[in-house]
């Protein structure tokens, strides 16, 4: 049974800018590299080193204005643009990236929400939802059964996967937790099913919500999950169109 790479993703930032890719070297033990490789602490939030639970940082569950955001990785610089502001170079890197980048984010940030704090760089592991080096699995048919529920289109970027995967039916993504995927030249296998929340309410064209995603989950199909987590076992080149199939 033979599948295929329809799209690839990373997300620099934290919830802060969508890049997408055509190929990406994968590396065992470690995320897409790039993918979540800063992500933004808010006032108040654990300003210890590693790991941190995404309650920590700004994101789309809180700003939906955040999933707007594109992302173009250039060297050192991260390139970002919003439909509602001019667009914005920073070296994450660099001790005086942080400001700007506050500047930037404020006026699309709920002023009810806790403030920017730091600029943080993430541990080897990413700083995505899960607490290990995921890369996300997302599955097209699900996207479009979740689409026709709603009865709108669903923008994949709503829900900030890396690898989409094209030909496997609705949900079967969750019948391949515990099995080995070849996809391209790399091998990951998959660990557990991605636990969904409110970012996938907001449309990443306007940043606004506009779709229940989370009710017509549970309505549809009795659960809030969509795509699953996986980690790299065998790194290799991964690019759209390569064909993904059980190892």
């Amino acid at each position: 049974m033979t599948w295929t790479v329809d799209q690839i993703w990373r997300h620099p930032i934290k919830g802060i800018g969508a890049e997408p890719l055509e190929r990406v070297g994968l590396k065992a033990d470690r995320p897409l590299p790039l993918d979540r490789a800063w992500a933004v602490l808010e006032e108040g939030g654990e300003a210890s080193e590693g790991w941190r639970p995404c309650r920590n940082f700004l994101r789309g569950a809180k700003g939906p204005s955040l999933m707007a955001i594109t992302a173009r990785v250039e060297g050192e610089v991260i390139h970002l643009s919003h439909p509602d502001q001019p667009d914005l170079t920073i070296n994450p890197d660099a001790p005086e990236a942080a400001l700007p980048l506050f500047d930037w984010l404020a006026p699309i940030y709920p002023e009810d929400r806790r403030p920017a704090a730091a600029l943080v760089k993430a541990p080897e592991i990413g700083m995505a939802d899960a607490n290990f080096a995921s890369v996300s699995i997302l599955n097209c048919a699900s996207l479009r059964a979740l689409s026709q529920k709603l009865d709108q289109p669903l923008d994949p970027r709503r829900f900030r996967g890396n690898i989409w995967i094209e030909g496997l039916a609705p949900w079967e993504e969750f019948d391949l937790v515990g099995k080995r995927l070849k996809i391209g030249a790399a091998i990951l296998e998959v660990i557990e099913p991605i636990g969904r929340c409110r970012a996938t309410e907001a449309n990443p064209e306007t940043g606004r919500r506009d779709a229940a995603t989370l009710r017509a989950l549970e309505d549809g199909w009795g659960h809030t999950e969509f795509g699953a987590y996986a980690m790299v076992r065998q790194g290799g080149l991964v690019a759209t169109g390569d064909s993904v199939t059980l190892a």
